[in-house]
């Protein structure tokens, strides 16, 4: 068995790769970092260093490396006789990596079932993004897209900070991971890997993960970055701001069981995993890394005006997820573009041009005062 992986940076070595290689398939990774996939093609294993509760060292081996953008040829070559392709490249690189993926398909043999394809990205639905993008780039006249490939969104989950300096190839992770895949597009034949969890209904797994995993994280990051705090788990050390991340994932919880039919004490549970994996003294991340890109994170279906928004239109005024976006919005770290973009925009913009630009929402909606409310108040602080 073959799979090609599109991303070989931490995730992709980290996560997925080792998944895969597990689970026994040849993972062919393709990349356009050229020093590290010439790392790559000339290493023949690397470890992953997991960390935590039951710590552990995983080798993997028997893979191959290939530059996407100079070996563009040999990278078809692979999807076409492939079984499974992969990405964690982000999501907004998906659509770089689609038009290698059609070539692929359209050059599939006849007599090969039909290639699985699954982005991994820490987006929702991003398997439907990377459909789009690969139809968007089909050649007609190559076949029905359909009958060559199926696709499947997952929800993916592991905490893979920034690793040290000098580590070479190998990969610092945390012990807990979840890869949930969307069993139905297989139609009974879904591929076999033994460390993911196939459902028959992904979305509220997305969400749960999104708005807790996520939604917890970057809420860690800007209330620790404010109270001066480096890394993560430092952050969760401090019992001022543990008690508001604890409160802004009562809230999401609070959705998560009224949307979705969630039991309260399995979400309870969760919410308790999460909240100790953020505190895991064996990972070092910062809050710099997780709080970076604060316009995503600000987005309207992303971890913060997601979840706020829906409670808002049920009725319930968000506290906690909104004291969280105001954080956000003093996350001015220099070295972030999105933090230096948003800077620009409190100072250029009126409140209600910022919230409309940034959100999407409209002034009709139920969450938009509050929101122009933080953003007034952190323009006034400039």
């Amino acid at each position: 068995m073959k799979a090609v992986h599109f991303g070989a940076g931490n995730i992709g070595r980290g996560f997925v790769g080792l998944l895969l290689h597990e689970a026994g398939y040849e993972v062919v990774f393709a990349d356009v970092a050229d020093a590290l996939i010439s790392q790559l093609a000339e290493a023949t294993s690397y470890d992953v260093h997991e960390v935590g509760d039951n710590p552990s060292v995983k080798t993997v081996e028997g893979f191959r490396a290939l530059n996407s953008a100079t070996q563009e040829a040999t990278v078809v070559e692979e999807i076409s006789t492939a079984d499974v392709v992969t990405t964690a490249v982000g999501p907004h690189i998906l659509k770089f990596v689609a038009p290698v993926i059609a070539r692929g398909l359209a050059a599939r043999p006849t007599d090969l079932p039909p290639l699985q394809v699954m982005a991994c990205e820490n987006a929702i639905n991003a398997t439907h993004l990377l459909h789009a993008e690969i139809r968007a780039a089909w050649d007609d006249s190559a076949g029905d897209l359909d009958a060559v490939a199926v696709f499947a969104d997952t929800a993916v989950d592991r905490i893979v900070p920034n690793q040290a300096p000098g580590q070479g190839l190998d990969v610092t992770v945390e012990t807990f991971y979840e890869w949930v895949i969307d069993r139905t597009p297989f139609k009974g034949n879904a591929p076999v890997i033994p460390g993911a969890t196939f459902v028959d209904d992904l979305g509220p797994y997305i969400e749960r993960k999104l708005f807790t995993v996520n939604t917890g994280h970057a809420s860690a990051a800007y209330f620790g970055y404010a109270a001066g705090v480096e890394k993560i788990s430092d952050a969760m050390a401090d019992p001022s701001v543990a008690a508001k991340v604890r409160a802004v994932l009562e809230e999401t919880k609070e959705l998560l069981v009224a949307k979705h039919g969630f039991v309260e004490a399995e979400q309870e549970a969760y919410v308790q995993k999460i909240l100790s994996r953020f505190s895991n003294p064996h990972l070092p991340d910062t809050v710099n890394r997780v709080g970076r890109a604060p316009l995503r994170k600000l987005g309207r279906h992303e971890r913060f005006v997601g979840p706020a928004a829906e409670l808002a239109e049920r009725g319930v005024t968000p506290v906690a997820l909104l004291e969280a976006m105001s954080a956000a919005l003093r996350f001015d770290d220099g070295a972030d573009d999105e933090a230096v973009e948003l800077a620009n925009m409190l100072s250029e913009l009126d409140a209600a041009a910022v919230v409309e630009r940034v959100t999407e929402l409209t002034p009709a909606h139920p969450l938009f005062a509050a929101l122009q409310k933080l953003v007034e108040d952190r323009q006034a602080e400039l």
